[in-house]
């Protein structure tokens, strides 16, 4: 079964504002929450649903990369891909602020979906501006990141060597403290996580003395990034598995590269196709004339009609960008400008007051028509 759009999911607007998505999903969470719908399973599939919805469109750069991808450009582990858990056997990932919503309800329903399991790593965004012509041919480019990495020392259990790991004696190795609630709805059991072992049940004897108990040290790397060619502003490509390390032995995050294009000094690109002013001399506008076009792919010779106007655009096919996606090359467009001299000589000048007086009005025929009916 194909997962449901996630503003039909909370039945809100593509362009509803943050608290608009966040009162929708409270009303859902309230209305479909376990704790209200014990041993209902239809009920709970669309909490979960309604959570996973909220997750991503709380977050701006998620509700972004959801809004030009859907749920293809999500990971493949669900909305989890951009730093949270998902809803698989490690529960919500890690939104917190899903559960400050039921704190408003004095403490909050029962939260004690496992928070202590694996947790992917967070996502890593940078972003790569490029020339015109990488954009539009594709280039090799490396970025430097810093991200955390399982420690190497303690190969990540924050313990040091010849030491190990005891039972959190606050939460007496459950990872969890509970307390009950009044609330208007009744008692409700509020579970929180242990503040002193984070979840895990268990603190170390002696830290690391490299990362100091945290199991991950802070390092630098270099990434290699393939840009394909005929990415544009605004594309968004992934490296999987390149972010930060994951917590309790899940898997690393991913890195986002957001690219940007610099203006080039002649070119303009609208999608696939590719435009540029061309200046042409009266001569070759009036009398005609082939003309050398500088394209991105070479130049081209391209035929100037006799009588061209100024502005009249020209089509060079298959002179444009392959597009990242789809097929076939765009098209480039030619606009011609037409050049007025400028510091004539007496020699030149004479031979231009010759033309027009030979000339006469009968060759201008637009200006003819336009007196014409000024004149009417």
């Amino acid at each position: 079964m194909s997962k449901r759009d996630y503003y039909e999911v909370l039945g809100v607007d593509k362009n509803a504002t943050a608290e608009e998505i966040k009162k929708a999903y409270r009303k859902k969470a309230i209305e479909y929450h376990p704790d209200k719908n014990q041993g209902d399973k239809a009920a709970e599939e669309k909490f979960k649903e309604a959570t996973e919805a909220y997750e991503v469109l709380s977050d701006e750069q998620k509700r972004s990369t959801y809004d030009r991808f859907g749920h293809e450009g999500m990971n493949a582990n669900g909305p989890g891909g951009f730093g949270g858990g998902g809803f698989g056997a490690g529960g919500f990932g890690g939104f917190e602020d899903i559960f400050d919503i039921f704190g408003s309800f004095g403490g909050g329903f029962n939260t004690s979906y496992g928070r202590s399991g694996p947790r992917k790593g967070k996502d890593i965004r940078v972003n790569l501006r490029i020339s015109f012509e990488e954009a539009v041919f594709g280039a090799s480019k490396t970025v430097k990141i810093s991200r955390n990495e399982k420690c190497a020392e303690c190969d990540g259990s924050g313990a040091a060597k010849g030491s190990g790991r005891k039972t959190c004696t606050v939460c007496g190795g459950t990872g969890q403290v509970k307390n009950l609630q009044q609330t208007p709805f009744g008692t409700i059991q509020n579970v929180r996580t242990c503040e002193v072992c984070h979840g895990e049940g268990s603190t170390v004897e002696k830290p690391c003395p490299t990362c100091h108990g945290t199991g991950f040290e802070r390092k630098s790397k270099s990434l290699t990034i393939n840009i394909p060619a005929g990415v544009d502003n605004d594309t968004v490509l992934p490296l999987r598995g390149e972010g930060e390390a994951g917590e309790r032995n899940g898997q690393p995050g991913d890195v986002y590269i957001f690219i940007s294009v610099k203006p080039h000094a002649y070119y303009t690109r609208e999608g696939k196709d590719i435009f540029l002013d061309m200046p042409i001399t009266f001569a070759q506008a009036a009398l005609g004339d082939e003309i050398a076009v500088p394209t991105l792919h070479g130049k081209v010779k391209l035929k100037i009609p006799a009588g061209t106007q100024p502005g009249q655009k020209f089509r060079l096919k298959g002179k444009g960008v392959a597009p990242l996606r789809g097929f076939g090359k765009g098209d480039m467009y030619v606009t011609v400008k037409l050049e007025v001299p400028k510091n004539l000589n007496s020699t030149q000048k004479k031979a231009l007051q010759a033309f027009e007086e030979v000339a006469g009005q009968e060759v201008h025929s637009e200006g003819k028509a336009f007196w014409e009916k000024i004149n009417k």
